[in-house]
């Protein structure tokens, strides 16, 4: 009764805020927003925070562009979802399989479900290094007492709010406050470092703007600053390190659409609109919601990181890869990472270091008959730690020979290898520590990191929750609504278990392949739906208004199409590639059954 007061009691400040105006219903939606700021607390995550440093290092500010066009054909889907579930009232996993396709909706929900059981991991793993790099200088990385420690923690803490987000009144009040306040950490932590660097003049505002214009040019070249360090090299070298750097700009690409709008993310909206009782009335603010509380900050976040680290990386190294003396480039923070990459594109397409590859190509070898076996008996302890101790070894001999030949090298190979090493949030605050200082610069990233990935871990949490309760078709069960947070939340502590080595390759594989194929397929779903007569009643837009719909939902489709296609595109050239295509071709099959399997019949309520 309390809730349904609650409810009645928003639809009148809605009404009464339509009345006096613009300006008072813009403070009512704001005051009322919510689902929103989940959304936001899901996209600002350890993989958008990855994506937006490396779209950084590749291409300088000259992509800022694609964040934000990722960012408004999610708004757009996620619109059309709300508008869809808040018109008919319906759950969405329900009214799919009866209306449109039952393969679809199952495949929507355990992909859900998947994506959240696996990309929960990372989160807490964020959160650790966050802790541990910039609170505890480094003390706790060898100590997996620390790391279960910590996550236990952290995951006791995010249990009691989602429990608090699962109430009425009050507790989702401060519910809401609490992460509104965790996104303006977030916010106001990476913001922050690019005030400073406008301050000290470290900052160029026209290319910033002529980053917004969308360049599709960028699918198969360099930018800019990169080409002139290219063409600087031989002809065939020339064409070594054009073809990688553009094959891993495809792959930030790629990653920067899809870590925008991930699948979860259209089972949480949903869901998180009907939990808190919003109707045909809302609809107004479920899109204000998404466009304050989920799309400004994330394109606020996101392309701030990216200034950050271009200014920081694109196209630079640091002093001591320049250096001429073999002990001093060991010292630099980016040789770990440009070891491989040195070793992949120089060494071994030049016939003057060939002989010093022998016990590297040796190592890799075996490596490689290990990892075959290994396939074939994930269990096998004894094999893995062979596996650990080979790599380690071949890290070993690939810095000593790198480090050997580094004096050798030109200066701009050695920037073209640090292009293609994924920097992390430690070494971008290294990096600004003359502007920020020692201190400042620990708090700023590691606050916002931990931030990031803390609200993450709460809202995968939320998700699997919702999805568990409704796979079993019972929405309004609090226990299994914690059941499902729960269990997601084990998962992720047990990240020191499974993200890493052979495991986290396949884990991988697994979320981000499904991920891929299910968005586009979530949309079409979604579009479908919007355009059945038979759900939508007299709620289906009609004229002018079904056309701009159908326009809008048919440009988020293909930016998804596009994503997924790529995605797995180059997941067939891997290892596991034909684990992709049978996955792919399989729930093809199915969904092509399952829309001849869906009821003809309206839902009974």
């Amino acid at each position: 009764m309390a809730n349904e007061n609650k409810i009645v009691a928003d639809r009148e400040i809605l009404t009464a805020a339509n009345q006096k105006g613009a300006l008072a219903t813009f403070f009512a939606f704001f005051r009322l927003s919510g689902p929103g700021w989940l959304q936001a607390a899901i996209t600002l995550g350890g993989g958008s925070l990855g994506s937006a440093l490396y779209l950084g290092v590749l291409s300088g500010t000259s992509m800022l562009w694609l964040q934000m066009v990722a960012i408004i054909a999610g708004v757009i889907m996620l619109s059309a979802i709300a508008y869809v579930t808040l018109s008919t009232g319906k759950r969405p996993y329900q009214a799919i399989n009866e209306y449109i396709n039952p393969v679809l909706g199952v495949g929507w929900i355990v992909a859900t479900v998947l994506a959240n059981m696996i990309w929960i991991m990372p989160q807490f793993s964020l959160c650790f290094d966050a802790i541990n790099t910039n609170f505890a200088n480094d003390t706790l990385k060898e100590k997996d007492v620390a790391k279960y420690g910590i996550s236990i923690g952290l995951f006791v803490l995010a249990g009691v709010l989602v429990f608090l987000s699962s109430k009425k009144g009050l507790l989702t009040k401060l519910f809401d406050l609490f992460l509104k306040l965790v996104i303006g950490v977030i916010i106001v932590c990476f913001v922050a470092v690019v005030v400073i660097l406008f301050r000290n003049g470290e900052v160029d505002w026209s290319t910033i703007f002529n980053g917004l214009v969308p360049d599709l040019r960028q699918w198969s070249n360099p930018s800019e600053q990169i080409q002139m360090l290219i063409e600087s090299l031989s002809e065939e070298k020339q064409k070594i390190w054009t073809d990688t750097i553009v094959s891993r700009q495809r792959e930030v690409m790629i990653s920067t659409a899809a870590t925008a709008v991930g699948l979860n993310m259209t089972f949480l909206l949903p869901y998180s609109l009907l939990a808190r009782g919003w109707d045909k009335p809302f609809r107004g603010l479920a899109r204000f919601d998404l466009v304050t509380g989920m799309a400004i900050p994330f394109i606020l976040v996101t392309s701030c990181i990216v200034i950050a680290s271009a200014h920081s990386f694109h196209g630079k190294t640091d002093e001591a890869l320049l250096s001429k003396e073999s002990d001093v480039v060991k010292t630099s923070m980016f040789f770990k990472g440009a070891a491989p990459i040195i070793r992949d594109n120089i060494l071994k397409k030049d016939d003057q270091y060939l002989s010093s590859l022998k016990s590297i190509q040796d190592l890799e070898a075996d490596i490689k008959v290990l990892k075959d076996q290994l396939e074939k008996n994930w269990f096998d302890k004894e094999l893995t730690g062979e596996l650990a101790e080979k790599n380690k070894q071949l890290a070993s001999e690939t810095n000593d020979v790198v480090s050997r030949i580094a004096p050798d090298l030109s200066d701009e190979e050695k920037i073209l290898a640090t292009v293609l090493v994924k920097p992390n949030a430690n070494q971008l605050a290294k990096s600004l520590q003359p502007f920020l200082g020692d201190r400042g610069a620990n708090l700023v990233f590691g606050a916002g990191a931990l931030a990031m990935g803390f609200s993450t871990i709460i809202i995968l949490m939320m998700i699997n929750g919702y999805a568990i309760r409704e796979m079993f078709g019972k929405p309004e069960s609090q226990s299994l609504f914690m059941t499902g947070a729960v269990a997601a939340g084990i998962v992720g502590i047990c990240y020191p278990l499974f993200w890493g080595g052979v495991s986290k390759t396949w884990l991988i594989i697994m979320a981000s392949v499904f991920g891929a194929m299910l968005l586009p397929i979530a949309y079409i779903a979604f579009l479908l739906m919007m355009n059945n007569s038979q759900l939508m009643g007299d709620n289906k837009p009609k004229g002018v208004w079904l056309v701009i719909w159908n326009v809008l939902m048919t440009f988020g489709v293909i930016v998804a199409l596009a994503a997924a296609v790529s995605a797995i595109s180059i997941k067939l050239g891997s290892e596991q590639g034909m684990f992709v295509l049978g996955a792919a071709i399989t729930f093809v099959i199915l969904a092509i059954f399952g829309f001849s399997a869906r009821y003809r019949k309206p839902i009974e309520d």
